[in-house]
């Protein structure tokens, strides 16, 4: 499902060159569930990004469903991103000034959804996530969970085959934080591919497989 062959991503910070990823070579398979872990700086941010299609790489290739997406133009990326990529995020994204119904909708609005199709898709998600009574409050009028609810019926609202997560639970508490695990493990277990960033080693370790990073570069690869 995706294949990254040595992907290399450098920023230029001033005159120093920082090599973020270093030729990493990657193979996920459709329906899997691993974790990308390692100290801040590493790379996983980077790589999560890279993976998502938020970021281009310098080098390398990446094939995704059998389709070289490394030099899709920008209007490619996003048209691949909405049909095939959820993103669930740390600090949520969410817009503040949209209702919880009207942030989850919004994917399904750029992607040109005819109304009651979005409509249908909508009842469903606010359903399967708890939100039918908080789908007119603003993210300002949630908790944290309810925020991360939001944003993972937003990341569902396309039907993608991927979610990636980058320190899900870092802004939560650890109660709510084991709650939004379940939701994201749930989508995994439905047959969806789920990644999640994380410096949580215990969180990290509820992974099937485990992938650990050092300076840019795949230090090791466990499987259970």
């Amino acid at each position: 499902m995706i294949q990254l062959s040595g992907i290399r991503r450098v920023f230029h910070v001033g005159d120093e060159e920082v090599h973020a990823l270093r030729g990493v070579d990657l193979s996920i398979s459709a329906g899997e569930y691993l974790s990308i872990m390692g100290p801040s700086g590493s790379g996983k941010s980077s790589l999560l990004n890279v993976l998502g299609l938020l970021d281009r790489p310098n080098g390398g290739r990446y094939t995704l469903d059998g389709r070289d997406v490394t030099g899709l133009s920008d209007d490619e990326l996003a048209q691949v991103r909405r049909e095939k990529i959820g993103f669930v995020f740390q600090f949520f994204h969410l817009i503040p000034r949209l209702t919880a119904a009207q942030n989850i909708e919004l994917p399904m609005v750029l992607a040109g959804t005819p109304p009651e199709e979005r409509q249908r898709r909508l009842a469903i998600l606010l359903a399967d996530y708890g939100l039918e009574n908080r789908a007119r409050h603003r993210p300002d009028q949630l908790s944290g969970g309810q925020c991360q609810r939001v944003a993972i019926a937003r990341a569902m609202s396309m039907g993608p085959g991927v979610i990636l997560a980058d320190e899900p639970t870092g802004n939560l508490d650890r109660h709510t934080g084991q709650e939004v695990m379940a939701l994201l493990e749930a989508l995994h277990a439905a047959g969806g591919t789920l990644v999640v960033v994380t410096h949580d080693t215990e969180l990290g370790a509820r992974a099937k497989r485990r992938l650990r990073m050092v300076d840019g570069a795949l230090v090791s690869d466990d499987r259970t």
